[in-house]
């Protein structure tokens, strides 16, 4: 009897321990979030700013062609910013994905949210990267179109035309932090003192 009430406690402690790890994972993944909030939000916002901006004229290049002459050069402009805005916003995002591959974790449900969110943030990089890349491709038949003598303003850059089909299917990203982080305050009652 007194072997059994011994294996009890000694489970009870362990379970009790195991909560603990957990519960101080938690605050240490909501500390990272928390801190990395601001530059989520910003980097959300300026991606959002890059799509809008990137349709509007890939949807005008489109329809109307990219121009003539002077519109060209402003073409290689336009291209060659917005990709390197693609760049800053995914090194914004590269920033905030170090920070979570830093924090050292073993349990497994604070391991999941953290690699959920590193997955996340992987693929917003992709597009972006994407994108750039369809960015900078286009480039170069923008300046071969201002040299041509025989370019009539009747075709674009492939690169465009797959950056069109790229911005259709886009999604405007979630708050996935803000999620995150107000998922693990409620389900381990974190507050503003355990932070």
């Amino acid at each position: 009897m007194k072997s059994r009430h011994v294996w009890f406690l000694a489970a009870v402690v362990l379970a009790s321990g195991c909560g603990k790890q957990e519960r101080i994972e938690s605050v240490q993944l909501s500390q990272i979030l928390e801190q990395n909030q601001a530059k989520f939000a910003a980097a959300n916002s300026d991606e959002k700013e890059l799509i809008s901006s990137a349709r509007a004229w890939s949807g005008e290049v489109t329809a109307n062609g990219p121009g003539q002459g002077v519109q060209l050069d402003q073409d290689v402009a336009v291209a060659t910013t917005l990709a390197k805005s693609a760049v800053s916003i995914s090194a914004q995002l590269g920033q905030v994905r170090q920070a979570f591959y830093d924090l050292s974790l073993k349990q497994e449900s604070t391991q999941n949210i953290r690699d959920a969110l590193i997955t996340e943030l992987s693929n917003r990089q992709k597009i972006l990267q994407d994108i750039r890349t369809m960015l900078e491709q286009s480039v170069p038949d923008f300046v071969a179109y201002r040299h041509s003598k025989d370019f009539k303003n009747d075709t674009y850059p492939a690169g465009i035309q797959r950056l069109v089909a790229l911005l259709q299917g886009y999604k405007a990203p979630a708050d996935a932090i803000g999620s995150a982080l107000s998922g693990l305050k409620t389900k381990y009652k974190i507050n503003g003192a355990s932070l």
